[in-house]
């Protein structure tokens, strides 16, 4: 029986019994630095968003590669059924463990045992919350499985069995994991060497020193009546990095206390609230 699987690049692959490698123009094998394999009950959903702009383009020059695997080809039987009912009752339907198994041992032939290497990750509302030291860990390895759900879930015997980690990327729950599955590879691609024109691009932005992104202002310098802030047009390089630093640290507070509140502990910087506690009498 074959399993559908498809990958998506510079050229067309058809379908074959797994994973397959991407092709150059000249017709030799090409070797991504790095690999995504999605399994998905809606393959045609991909590559998706992932095929334009930037990370589009790092997929077409082979910076990385995407794989899909149709977790329907992987059910027996004559309807090829991949869920069933809910153990002990309720609505919906949940996917079966011999099903989801199958489709992530294929995923797995051919790359590394080390899960440190190669996770296996479920999109999943309640996993941990996606970070963006967790992007930059995937994007050292050598590439990654992503599980996409539908109905109800998956089956946690699988999960236990396969070593699956579960990681949600917002408190919402949407209908499947394949929107989520693209968002963590955006997040993941772009930090790979050549994605992006400069590495520099990545250094100030949320998350990445534990604080939000500072805000950003381009020509012209009045618009609507409003001004650029005057020290961004001083050329004083010392004092826009005090001022963005300060901005940073004024937006965190005031929108992700949980944040700020972990850089406080992690930095030498004091929590002005602690502080304020601490004083009174």
């Amino acid at each position: 029986m074959k399993q559908p699987s498809r990958s998506h690049g510079t050229r067309s692959i058809t379908a074959s019994a797994g994973p397959r490698t991407l092709m150059d123009e000249r017709g030799a094998k090409s070797d991504p630095v790095w690999r995504a394999r999605v399994l998905t009950l809606f393959p045609e959903m991909f590559p998706g968003p992932l095929g334009v702009s930037l990370i589009g383009k790092a997929l077409e020059n082979g910076i990385w590669g995407l794989e899909t695997l149709d977790i329907r080809g992987f059910a027996k039987g004559k309807h090829r059924s991949v869920d069933d009912t809910p153990a002990g009752g309720g609505p919906g339907m949940v996917l079966r463990p011999e099903v989801v198994a199958a489709a992530i041992d294929a995923s797995l032939r051919n790359v590394p045992q080390d899960r440190s290497a190669w996770p296996v990750i479920y999109l999943s509302a309640r996993g941990r919350p996606m970070t963006q030291k967790r992007a930059a860990e995937l994007a050292q390895g050598q590439g990654i499985s992503l599980l996409c759900g539908r109905f109800e879930g998956i089956d946690q015997r699988v999960l236990d069995a396969r070593g699956v980690e579960e990681i949600s990327v917002g408190d919402a729950v949407l209908t499947g994991g394949e929107i989520p599955a693209m968002s963590l590879l955006d997040s993941v691609v772009r930090l790979l060497p050549g994605t992006l024109g400069k590495l520099e691009s990545t250094i100030d932005e949320s998350f990445t020193a534990g604080l939000l992104e500072h805000p950003q202002y381009t020509k012209p310098p009045v618009w609507e009546g409003l001004a650029i802030p005057e020290v961004l047009l001083s050329g004083h390089h010392a004092k826009v990095d005090a001022w963005r630093r300060a901005q940073s640290e004024a937006t965190t507070k005031e929108r992700r206390p949980d944040l700020w509140r972990a850089f406080c502990e992690t930095s030498a910087e004091p929590d002005p609230a602690e502080e304020a506690e601490q004083s009174d009498p």
